[in-house]
């Protein structure tokens, strides 16, 4: 039986969603939607691996389904929903934690990354992170992922996880009627406008919420003046722009704002470069600043007038939980089967 096509993704309510989530996930995510099958979580129970104030998070899940949506995810297209609404993540995960190997886990090294030093006193949740997301993945039976290339290595995990886990109970899963396995070996979907947007305040580093300055990144929330002025005063260099792509070699800021305006205009970067070679910085700066607060200011007004309808946002939640759990308590029920637990 052929594994039926299903998209799954999802991004952490933990700081502002920024422009490198958008050019980088959410366009494509609202392009998949159009073609796919397509389930689109805000993953809350993967925030708390690390501490979160409770009043805080809450807000946090409602902004980031407010992004979802404002970017033009359509709750009536897409199953878009939070993991904690859907308990069978969590059942699923503990399964999926007797079936990884410590090993795997060891060699993950965002969780290196993330636990720094103080590695004793990091959270075994941090730790089991990716096996967590497998579960959310695999509750779906998802086929392809769109994933950023930071999470590449938890997305192997997954695929081993499902591999193994057909292996070790092939028979129960062909007795069962599954005969391709029980779990597909979901595929990475890495593309977008921009897969890697970088820090406007140093280009060799990736946009991020948790960057200390607020210069370094355009956030979802910021009106047409912030993202004007963060455009004016990002890192550049003092050579004019190049006529061609390989002008931007050994050029990172250059390379970055170049990408953005290529991704937000919806062209290729040389066709930029053939516009705006041979320029300087400030010119392109200033049509830059007047490309982002075009596309981004209709996000920012619809993210705020749905902020200002909290009731809507928590009934299109409460709406694609439910629509989540129906796939995923099927899941479950054939999983619990197959290893020998009682239902």
């Amino acid at each position: 039986m052929a594994f039926q096509q299903r998209v799954f993704s999802g991004m952490q309510p933990t700081g502002n969603l920024h422009l490198g989530n958008y050019l980088g996930a959410l366009v494509n995510w609202v392009r998949m939607q159009n073609t796919h099958e397509c389930i689109y979580c805000v993953v809350d129970m993967h925030a708390i691996t690390m501490w979160q104030d409770p009043a805080a998070l809450k807000g946090a899940i409602r902004e980031v389904t407010a992004a979802y949506l404002a970017a033009g995810l359509d709750p009536n297209k897409s199953i878009v929903f939070n993991q904690s609404k859907v308990p069978e993540h969590a059942e699923l995960g503990w399964v999926v934690n007797c079936v990884a190997r410590l090993g795997w886990l060891n060699r993950m090294t965002q969780f290196k990354e993330k636990a720094g030093k103080d590695r004793e006193n990091a959270s075994v949740g941090l730790y089991d992170y990716p096996c967590l997301m497998a579960a959310d993945i695999l509750v779906y039976r998802a086929t392809h992922v769109p994933v950023g290339e930071d999470q590449k290595q938890h997305l192997e995990l997954t695929r081993d996880v499902a591999q193994k886990f057909n292996n070790d109970f092939k028979p129960q899963i062909e007795a069962a009627g599954f005969l391709d396995g029980f779990f597909p070996l979901t595929e990475p979907v890495i593309q977008g406008p921009a897969t890697r947007v970088m820090s406007l305040r140093d280009g060799t580093k990736k946009m991020s919420k948790s960057d200390a300055s607020d210069y370094a990144r355009i956030n979802l929330t910021d009106d047409a003046d912030a993202i004007a002025q963060k455009v004016r005063k990002a890192k550049t260099d003092p050579e004019p722009l190049p006529s061609e792509p390989k002008g931007l070699d050994g050029r990172p800021e250059a390379e970055n704002l170049v990408g953005i305006y290529a991704a937000l205009a919806d062209q290729p970067v040389a066709a930029v470069l053939a516009e705006f070679g041979g320029g300087q910085f400030s010119a392109f700066k200033t049509a830059l600043a007047d490309l982002a607060v075009t596309k981004l200011s209709p996000l920012n007004g619809e993210m705020r007038r749905l902020l200002g309808d909290p009731g809507y946002v928590d009934a299109v939640l409460k709406d694609g939980a439910e629509r989540a759990r129906v796939i995923a308590s099927e899941t479950m029920n054939h999983v619990k089967d197959i290893v020998g637990l009682l239902r």
